[in-house]
């Protein structure tokens, strides 16, 4: 698999970014100084009054909620001589809080500056177990790789966890072996994986693509039209055979068009009124607009049907093939270029460049081989339930019904979905 959303590295700079060491004034020792135990106010504040009140120099801090309880920690320097005193006082006045109070000091302490996590794994599945966990975090290891944090990402309508990780190598397309290997597990243990670089490289992606039919939507509209021509068996098998790349999508689009001819073209009002979004479709398209991302809908099927409910997802492009209607009936003809494969991929890089990106700040989402040229050219190819000749070319793929997991492999949580759809009163936990 590619490693496309890894930016060349400056020689000149260290391969994994420190942040710079704070000198320890003289006569001091390096210590680590944990407090943990139920949350409440005041935990933190009485913790470093008490390191004010010791003269205890601050070099780093990290403190994590998790479930009612908090986690204080505190890279320090101290008079090694008034450490136990120094821990008996915050044990004292952090007895109140039903706070655990250490220090470690000396060969104990660790010295080194935190890094920066180089890439970041998300986990979902219906559920994540802990068995889910073990065979990741042992293949991260396999391969040297370091799991910083873990912070949950999703609740419903799957569980989400993000692992922010250090590999051993982070220089571009060193990490494609673990990205196969964390492939393998997904598929084993029927969950879905991404990994991506951390930083800029995974903040910076501003535009999402979607293909339409079996993923922004649940059917084929092309079968869907068939169905009123009596001949929806015979679209469907060449449509599956297009989708595993069997056929040429140009031509299978040609064959099953000609099965409509003489179609009322009423018909497509009623196939449009029918069409049925993915679960989490509008969701994460009310998201990505909230959040300033641009949109796009790239369809091997038909504007006349897209046209019908695309507005109302406010999606900033929308590029699909047009049916040709004569005296009110479909001729069984299209007009103009087809959006075929390769269409799809240069319709990307269109939007990209109309929306001054570029291509790495890009994210494709599709379900067939007519979507290869277009998910491999994005920054993140992201495949949707898809056949597995796409999947072979996608750098993440989502093998349960919710398009709300796109959202998720962009780092974007649950909670913050949530929170601005309170804001904006739209129903909550609305898929």
């Amino acid at each position: 698999m590619r490693d496309v959303t890894e930016p060349a590295l400056n020689p000149d700079l260290p391969a994994t970014p420190q942040r710079p060491t704070v000198e320890l004034q003289p006569g001091l020792d390096h210590a680590v100084i944990t407090s943990i135990g139920p949350d409440q106010p005041g935990v933190s504040a009485t913790f470093f009054r008490v390191l004010a009140a010791n003269g205890v120099q601050l070099l780093d801090v990290e403190q994590a909620l998790f479930r009612g309880r908090i986690s204080l920690a505190a890279f320090v320097g101290i008079d090694a001589v008034s450490k136990d005193a120094l821990q008996q006082e915050l044990s004292e006045e952090l007895a109140s809080f039903g706070q655990v109070v250490s220090v470690e000091t000396g060969s104990g302490a660790p010295t080194g500056s935190r890094g920066r996590s180089t890439h970041t794994v998300v986990l979902l599945g219906d559920p994540v177990t802990a068995q889910h966990l073990h065979q990741v975090g042992q293949t991260l290891a396999n391969f040297g790789a370091n799991i910083d944090r873990i912070r949950g990402i999703a609740d419903y309508p799957i569980t989400g966890l993000e692992l922010f990780i250090t590999v051993a190598d982070p220089t571009p397309g060193a990490a494609n072996s673990l990205r196969a290997a964390l492939a393998e597990v997904a598929h084993a243990q029927n969950v879905d994986i991404a990994i991506e670089r951390a930083g800029l490289a995974r903040r910076s992606k501003r535009l999402v693509c979607f293909d339409c039919d079996s993923t922004l939507i649940t059917g084929e509209v092309i079968e869907m039209l068939a169905r009123h021509a009596g001949r929806e068996r015979e679209v469907a098998d060449v449509t599956e055979r297009a989708m595993r790349g069997e056929l040429d999508f140009a031509q299978s689009l040609h064959e099953r068009v000609r099965a409509l001819a003489g179609l009322d073209a009423t018909v497509i009002e009623e196939v449009a009124q029918a069409v049925e979004l993915t679960p989490g479709a509008r969701t994460t398209l009310r998201t990505l607009n909230k959040m300033g991302y641009r949109t796009a809908v790239v369809s091997g099927g038909f504007t006349q049907v897209l046209d019908a409910f695309v507005g109302d997802l406010e999606v900033d492009y929308v590029r699909a093939n047009t049916l040709e209607i004569e005296d009110g009936k479909l001729t069984g003809r299209v007009v103009g270029e087809v959006v075929d494969r390769a269409a799809k991929a240069r319709l990307l890089e269109e939007f990209a460049r109309d929306s001054h990106l570029r291509m790495d700040q890009t994210v494709a989402v599709g379900d067939g081989a007519n979507d290869i040229d277009m998910i491999s050219a994005a920054g993140l190819g992201i495949a949707f339930n898809a056949k597995p000749a796409l999947k072979e070319h996608a750098d993440a793929s989502v093998n349960h019904p919710f398009l709300d997991e796109v959202l998720y492999m962009l780092g974007i949580p649950r909670e913050d979905i949530d929170q601005a759809e309170r804001m904006t009163g739209e129903t909550q936990r609305l898929f």
